[in-house]
């Protein structure tokens, strides 16, 4: 399904998408169009882009093509999704360690859904870190890697 979603295949093309999306959430996927979860995640995020177009922007992103982002963000799993409003980068608290993007697939549509618009609202009211709306038990849950400490 990745085909279906808009693909930023160097720095330029994320700098030009960041800067340039306004009032609207800024969805993007950071992962490999072979890797079968990030096929499961984009199958998500394909099936709710045209219910969520007044409010959110969905890019997929290759971590081989930028890896100035994919270090910049910490991508050390695929797939994860960063959120952006207005240039600024949304912070979510999943409840994990990590709030700066989302690891993994969602389980269903509507997490995908509840999440954009928890993150619209909030950014709308200037809120640059938002509480996740996602049942716990639906978050994937991974160790954070620290290497050369």
């Amino acid at each position: 399904m990745s085909f279906l979603l808009p693909k930023l295949t160097s720095k330029k093309e994320v700098d030009q998408a960041i800067k340039g999306t306004a009032e609207k959430v800024l969805v993007l996927r950071f992962g490999r169009d072979e890797d079968p979860v990030c096929l499961q995640l984009d199958d998500i995020l394909s099936k709710t882009s045209s219910d969520l177009s007044k409010m959110a922007t969905i890019y997929l992103v290759d971590v081989d093509h930028t890896p100035v982002y994919t270090q910049y963000f910490d991508i050390s799993y695929i797939p994860s999704t960063v959120f952006f409003f207005n240039g600024q980068h949304m912070k979510v608290d999943y409840g994990s360690p990590d709030h700066t993007k989302f690891v993994g697939s969602f389980k269903t549509k509507q997490d995908f859904i509840d999440l954009i618009e928890v993150i619209y609202r909030g950014a709308m009211r200037g809120k640059l870190i938002v509480q996740s709306p996602i049942d716990p038990k639906n978050i994937p849950k991974y160790d954070l890697l620290y290497q050369d400490i």
